[in-house]
């Protein structure tokens, strides 16, 4: 809880909160918080001022790592992963596809998405992470990419309708690249072709 010209605000949704009436709070600079969660509060504070601005999104706090954003990334993507579910049906996708290039044969593809969502692995409390799971950042962003690219090349509409709302494969993207996490050969779903394209499209417009 903190107070804004005397007024004591709760940054927390209660509830029965309507969807439209989320974290409306005032904006507070990190130093005036006093949260165990204050690097994911930053995060999410930095996301809802405007998710298209990457570059201020992606830039963690002095002394923090990249570990808090793939906590919140995974916090979004359940977001598409519930879209995905009236469409993505075990008995029409019973593997996991992402291309040729990429096939899971362990299971269907919605259970894949369940299985990474299982935040416990990497995640197992919500303060901190344990050294074992930092060094499997690198699998679990493949992981979750993964359902990235089934989503944009199988369910493409979803995709779209979700990611223009979101911008979270874009700040994926750029997340995994920045922390040197993936490998660009093995982004499949062509998001930083599609920027590139866009950005000599408005330029020959100008």
């Amino acid at each position: 809880m903190v107070t804004v010209e005397g007024t004591a605000v709760l940054r927390q949704n209660r509830l029965g909160t309507k969807a439209q009436d989320f974290c409306n709070w005032p904006d507070e600079s990190l130093r005036k918080w006093d949260s165990t969660l204050v690097v994911q509060q930053h995060i999410q504070q930095n996301v809802r001022a405007g998710c298209s601005n990457i570059d201020k999104i992606l830039e963690p706090p002095e002394g923090q790592d990249e570990t808090e954003h793939l906590k919140q990334f995974c916090l979004e993507l359940n977001g598409l992963e519930v879209k995905l579910q009236s469409e993505c049906h075990p008995d029409t996708y019973t593997q996991m596809t992402a291309r040729e290039q990429w096939i899971c044969l362990c299971c269907p593809a919605i259970d894949y998405n369940r299985h990474t969502f299982d935040g416990a692995q990497y995640f197992p409390g919500k303060i901190s992470i344990k050294e074992s799971s930092v060094a499997k950042l690198g699998s679990a962003c493949h992981r979750i990419y993964i359902i990235f690219s089934h989503a944009y090349f199988h369910h493409w509409q979803f995709f779209d309708e979700y990611e223009n709302v979101t911008f979270l494969c874009h700040r994926f993207t750029n997340f995994v690249l920045k922390y040197n996490l993936m490998s660009k050969d093995n982004l499949s779903a062509p998001i930083l072709e599609e920027e590139a394209q866009n950005s000599v499209s408005r330029e020959s417009e100008a």
